[in-house]
C-alpha cells in the first residue's frame, strides 16, 4: 500500500486522537468547565479561555475526517461503501461547521447533531456494503451504529458524556477500520 494511502488510512484515527488531545487542553484552560454540567462546545463560545483552540481545533480535526473519507472512498469495492464514505466526507463537513457556528449561535444546535447523524449513518452504510466481502467489518460498524442509537436513548447527565460517548464509538470505527487489512 503506498504511504498516502496509508496516511489516509490512518486519519481517522488521527482525527480521534486530535480531537481528544484538544478537547483536554481546552478542558485544562477552563477550570470552570464541568463534563457533568456542560457540553464540549462550550469550551468554543466567547465564555471560554481561547475558544479558538476548540473551534479551529474542530476544523483541523474535520480536515482529518475528510481525508480518512477519502480513504474509504478510494478503496471502496462496492456502491455501499462509496456511499458511506461520502456520508463520512459531509460529517467532516458538519464537523467543521460547529467550529464555524460555535455554541450559542443559532445554526449550531442543527450542525451539532447533525455531524453525529451523519458520521454513524457513514458507519451504517459503510457496514451494510462489507457485508457480502467482510462479515466481521460489517458486524463491527453495525454493532457501532446500534450502540449510538442506544445511546441516544441513554438521559445522560449532561450534553458532554452523551458527546463522549458517542465520539469513543467513531473513536473504536475509526481504530477498527485503520485495522483491517486491505480489500484486495
Amino acid at each position: 500500500m503506498p504511504i498516502l494511502r496509508r496516511l489516509l488510512k490512518v486519519s481517522g484515527v488521527a482525527a480521534s486522537a486530535s480531537a481528544w488531545l484538544i478537547i483536554s487542553e481546552c478542558i485544562r484552560r477552563n477550570p470552570w468547565f464541568d463534563a457533568f454540567q456542560h457540553a464540549f462546545s462550550d469550551l468554543g463560545t466567547a465564555r471560554a479561555t481561547d475558544p479558538w483552540l476548540y473551534n479551529y481545533g474542530l476544523m483541523f480535526v474535520a480536515l482529518l475526517l475528510l481525508l480518512f473519507s477519502v480513504h474509504m472512498v478510494i478503496e471502496a469495492t462496492r456502491r455501499l461503501e462509496v456511499v458511506g464514505g461520502a456520508y463520512m466526507s459531509i460529517a467532516a463537513v458538519f464537523l467543521a461547521l460547529i467550529g464555524a457556528f460555535p455554541g450559542g449561535t443559532k445554526p449550531h444546535a442543527f450542525v451539532s447533531s447533525w455531524f453525529f447523524i451523519q458520521a454513524f449513518l457513514a458507519i451504517l452504510t459503510y457496514g451494510l456494503g462489507k457485508w457480502q466481502v467482510d462479515r466481521a467489518s460489517s458486524l463491527a460498524s453495525l454493532t457501532t451504529f446500534s450502540l449510538a442509537l442506544l445511546g441516544a436513548l441513554v438521559d445522560w447527565p449532561s450534553v458532554a458524556t452523551a458527546e463522549a460517548y458517542e465520539i469513543v464509538l467513531l473513536n473504536l470505527a475509526t481504530i477498527l477500520y485503520a485495522l483491517r487489512d486491505p480489500p484486495r
